[in-house]
């Protein structure tokens, strides 16, 4: 190899090594000590997203929570549809979609204190809202920050958080956001806030072992 190649390779490795193949490809970078159960959050790009940073004033709209493990993270969350014939509920989405640009601007991973029984249970919990409706102001549904809130509470670990009184039309009551969740003191942050790259190279919607009972595959949506 002649003096320039060796530069050139070295120079690809030292790029790689930064973070390079990450951004244009490899997929979300999840930390390696990252388990079951952690949280999610992301700064969303829809009309909504930006009415939730202006009440909550934090760099978060949305959040989730972390199920399966390394090669195979995804994320369950209560949302608005996300994918044509999709209702607004609980769905669990493979990580890379939860992530994609089109969606998330920027990311960040916390750490639930807690134990393995623990993590399994919140898990359990969370999974077993799948198919609950996406509902703001109604008890018989539920969102995203109330969700892992609720799920983590049934697994006998209280994330000691502060629900912020509203006083709107059609929305007065005490709600959950991102910004106070991430202050809970059970939670410790894996990254910092992570810009999301342009493109991942896998956006896929939803495992087909998660798929809700009596569903068709949801279609694949196109890349921006």
């Amino acid at each position: 190899m002649s003096g320039t190649g060796l530069c050139r390779a070295f120079a690809v490795l030292l790029w790689v090594a930064a973070g390079g193949a990450a951004a244009t490809g490899a997929g979300p970078v999840i930390p390696a000590s990252a388990q079951a159960g952690d949280l999610v959050f992301r700064e969303g790009t829809e009309a909504v997203s930006d009415a939730v940073l202006a009440l909550d004033g934090g760099p978060f709209s949305h959040v989730g929570m972390l199920i399966g493990g390394p090669g195979n993270w995804r994320v369950i969350h209560a949302t608005p549809a996300e994918l044509p014939g999709r209702t607004d509920g609980v769905v669990v989405d493979a990580l890379a979609f939860f992530l994609d640009r089109s969606r998330a601007r920027q990311y960040a991973v916390y750490q639930v204190k807690a134990d393995g029984d623990q993590r399994r249970a919140a898990v359990r919990a969370a999974q077993d809202k799948v198919g609950l409706p996406f509902r703001v102001a109604d008890v018989g549904g539920t969102y995203c920050t109330r969700l892992v809130w609720d799920a983590w509470r049934q697994a006998g670990v209280d994330l000691n958080v502060r629900f912020t009184p509203l006083r709107l039309p059609l929305l007065a009551g005490e709600y959950l956001f991102p910004r106070a969740l991430r202050a809970s003191p059970m939670l410790v942050p894996l990254t910092g806030v992570e810009d999301v790259p342009a493109r991942w190279a896998v956006v896929s919607p939803l495992d087909a072992t998660e798929r809700l009972p009596g569903t068709a595959s949801p279609p694949q949506p196109s890349n921006p």
